[in-house]
């Protein structure tokens, strides 16, 4: 698989280790950088090259993952979990299709961290389940909310 992965400053080198275990996997790795204090703007790069199907998968990275899960979700079509165990991680693939995941530098070893890549890594979704439907109630939502926004801004520039 092509993974994208980012982070901030202060996550490069829990960053480089799970590069490693991603590589040591057999997978493609994109390395989108750690250099931008506004850490944001690596993490909607990260999230813009899976959804336009660059990258199969995308792994995000800051001090706790809370910030970088929540800038991820709001590109289109990124569905990033913040894990913290592999339990999470399995969840994130097998019952939600999230193609991102976000770690948290400051709160997850290394070993953990590349025992939930090991494992998010392995899942795959299997559509006809009992969680299609809350997915594409999500996906149908955000569709929506897209469409909305777009409206707005269709109004508000005439």
């Amino acid at each position: 698989m092509k993974v994208a992965i980012g982070c901030d400053p202060n996550a490069t080198v829990l960053k480089m280790e799970i590069i490693d275990e991603l590589k040591l996997l057999g997978h493609e790795v994109m390395d989108f950088g750690s250099d931008d204090p506004i850490y944001a703007n690596v993490v909607f790069a990260v999230a813009e090259a899976v959804v336009r199907g660059d990258h199969d998968r995308g792994i995000v990275l800051c001090g706790t993952g809370i910030g970088a899960s929540l800038a991820a979700n709001k590109v289109p079509g990124a569905y990033c979990a913040l894990v913290t165990d592999a339990y999470q991680a399995e969840r994130a693939a097998l019952s939600n299709n999230a193609n991102m995941i976000a770690l948290g530098s400051q709160v997850t070893g290394n070993m953990l961290a590349r025992l939930i890549v090991r494992t998010w890594m392995a899942c795959t979704y299997q559509p006809g389940g009992r969680s299609d439907a809350k997915n594409q109630r999500i996906r149908d939502y955000e569709a929506a909310s897209c469409l909305a926004r777009e409206s707005r801004e269709k109004i508000l520039s005439t």
